[in-house]
């Protein structure tokens, strides 16, 4: 069922739109979920659970939002930041991801800021393409 990426990004977009309530131009790629979207930890499971129907996959909530496994270990985090052990963990969990700016600072206040509309294309992209 080879989905382009325009493809996935257009239903990601109707996802998010019904599941946020906000308006199609405002669901860009580079926009977070959480600061240019206003979604809240609670949305997360509703976005899940409309991506699942939506593209017909499982998706484990901790594999596409893994943020909160990591923020509750001790050996993740210090001082409120990531510490070299979490980003690992963090890369390894959210390879559809790229942290390379948030490496340079990794404040646990700016992790939701990770969560982009890209980050979730590529995941969904990658669970399609059997990755």
């Amino acid at each position: 069922m080879g989905m382009d990426r325009d493809e996935v990004f257009g239903q990601v977009r109707e996802v998010l739109v019904d599941a946020l309530g906000v308006d199609d131009d405002e669901v860009t790629g580079e926009a977070t979920l959480m600061g240019d979207l206003g979604a809240e930890s609670i949305d997360f499971l509703d976005i899940v659970f409309r991506l699942e129907k939506a593209f017909g996959i499982k998706i484990p909530r901790e594999e596409l939002f893994p943020a909160e496994s990591l923020l509750n270990d001790a050996e993740f985090v210090s001082n409120g930041k990531l510490t070299e052990k979490g980003l690992g963990e963090l890369k390894a969990k959210m390879g559809h991801t790229d942290i390379t700016a948030f490496e340079k600072n990794p404040d646990i206040n700016k992790l939701g800021d990770l969560f982009t509309v890209n980050s979730i294309v590529n995941y969904v992209a990658g669970k399609l393409d059997g990755e």
